[in-house]
């Protein structure tokens, strides 16, 4: 690929990143499969502590927010499984959780004055 193509790619990608619309992408699904077949479907992570499991996501190392440009650098991603990747960001799985955990509390606990 041509220095001018590479910069109208990543020119492209940074738009859709801004627009949200980047992991419904080609540029994604295609570098995902990648990473995914480079790291023979596993979690890298499990992996590391001497377990199993297989790899069905593909984190970004430095955060996408953080580095735009670091996207699609395959030094920046890992494969690595659902349960570990609730794990590297928590403040998904809060966000997901808080609300309806406090709409029960409140139902259990209603106020009393």
């Amino acid at each position: 690929m041509g220095w001018r193509l590479m910069m109208q790619a990543q020119d492209e990608i940074l738009k859709l990143i801004e627009e949200g619309t980047f992991y419904k992408s080609g540029y994604w699904e295609r570098k995902r499969e990648q990473v995914l077949e480079r790291d023979n479907h596993e979690c890298q992570l499990c992996k590391s502590e001497g377990k199993f499991s297989p790899a069905n996501t593909v984190h970004h190392i430095v955060p996408l927010k953080a580095r735009p440009d670091l996207a699609l650098d395959e030094d920046n991603l890992l494969s690595i499984c659902a349960a570990c990747h609730n794990k590297e960001h928590p403040e998904r799985f809060i966000q997901n959780i808080r609300p309806s955990k406090r709409s029960e509390l409140s139902e259990r606990f209603p106020e009393r004055w």
